[in-house]
């Protein structure tokens, strides 16, 4: 049933944490460059590395979670892995926000490090609307 709420919630959570990357951008370098999630793979730090690969986990699983909908405990399970990995994704950008901020390297931080917190609210919407339906089908199931 694709056509459900939670459906949209997790297609969302899915094109932003995997396409909203691409547009916008973390924060801006000493030099004034704009640095998105896929520079990181240039860089030399492993911690920016693991932030970009958490990105694409965190919509590899939410896209994987849309199929399951004939599965809703596996779908609401993806969605608690979703939601863990943006929380683990979000503690490496406050991080770096905090750690590397002023005018020592980043001088002005981009809208993109909201992308995580987005995609907690719309991963936990949508477990909400999973656990609805579960509730719904159970309540139908003692009738018979």
């Amino acid at each position: 049933m694709l056509q459900r709420i939670q459906t949209i919630y997790l297609l969302l959570a899915s094109i932003s944490s995997g396409g909203l990357i691409f547009i916008l951008n973390l924060w801006l370098t000493e030099e004034g460059n704009k640095f998105f999630v896929f520079d990181s793979f240039s860089t030399n730090s492993i911690l920016l590395k693991v932030q970009a690969v958490l990105f694409v986990l965190s919509s590899l699983f939410t896209f994987i979670a849309i199929f399951q909908f004939k599965k809703r405990q596996l779908q609401f399970v993806l969605g608690r892995i979703s939601i863990l990995i943006n929380f683990i994704l979000l503690g490496i950008l406050v991080y770096f926000a905090q750690n590397l901020s002023g005018e020592m390297k980043i001088s002005e931080k981009g809208i993109g490090l909201l992308i995580p917190i987005l995609s907690i609210v719309l991963v936990v919407m949508a477990n909400k609307a999973i656990k609805r339906d579960e509730e719904l089908v159970k309540s139908v199931d003692r009738l018979r």
